[in-house]
């Protein structure tokens, strides 16, 4: 089965950014086949590794609603089965599939139970699964995404970042989530962090390590160039590489 690894945090932090440069890493370093999740509703994983998506699964989820979606002789398990193999888009690196918007009102209880075993069997291939989340943790709170190994939660460096992270810590105990390691990330930092330490104390994670504001990140987004290819020098790319090796990733 494979390792299952969280990104989250509230927007703008920098989460997006740290999933693609893990998901690099992972590349790099030869780790083994990777399947990348994007579950933040607001969708850009794919952006910043630099592919096309085509098909969501909040787009799957909703056509299960529509009985004429459903192609006369083909049972709507087959259907669901069917369109999800089509979500997936396959790189030579890795693979991607993107979750989508939240979803809409209804029971959404039986095709999140199929899409659940769906990602049980597609993940037995692979040697990793990266998920990058968003603060509210959706998909791992319904237990579509299940047994999360590593949890990184990702901070800017303001207090009301910290304070962020320790309501991701809170709602990983609430729901009785068993993940046996969950990190902080300080992103963007620009120099001491001494004002944050009290913060960084209440919110209860142990701090893996900073990244430094990077102006080639900066330069990437404004141009809408992925991030996943940064120069290797580039001081996110080599901040991030020094904590996953510490967190033996």
């Amino acid at each position: 089965m494979a390792r299952h690894i969280a990104v989250a945090g509230k927007g703008g932090t920098g989460k997006t950014t740290f999933a693609a440069l893990l998901i690099r890493y992972l590349v790099e370093n030869h780790k083994g086949s990777i399947l990348a999740v994007d579950a933040d509703p607001n969708a850009n994983l794919n952006e910043a590794l630099g592919v096309k998506v085509d098909t969501v699964i909040a787009d799957i989820l909703d056509a299960t609603k529509n009985p004429r979606a459903i192609p006369a002789g083909m049972s709507k398990d087959m259907f669901i089965q069917y369109q999800l193999a089509q979500a997936l888009v396959e790189t030579r690196e890795f693979d991607l599939l993107t979750m989508g918007r939240p979803q809409g009102p209804g029971c959404y209880c039986y095709p999140n139970d199929l899409l659940r075993k769906h990602l049980e069997t597609l993940s037995a291939s692979y040697d990793y699964m990266v998920i990058d989340s968003e603060a509210g943790l959706e998909h791992i709170s319904r237990r579509v995404i299940q047994n999360v190994k590593d949890l990184f939660v990702i901070s800017d460096a303001s207090v009301r970042g910290i304070r962020s992270a320790g309501r991701v810590r809170e709602l990983v105990q609430e729901l009785q989530l068993a993940i046996p390691n969950m990190y902080l990330i300080v992103t963007k930092t620009t120099g001491d962090q001494g004002p944050l330490q009290e913060e960084m104390e209440r919110a209860a994670l142990p701090l893996a390590g900073t990244i430094p504001y990077d102006e080639q990140v900066v330069a990437f987004d404004t141009y809408g160039k992925p991030l996943f290819e940064l120069p290797a020098e580039a001081p996110a790319v080599q901040a991030v590489s020094d904590i996953l090796s510490r967190c033996r990733i």
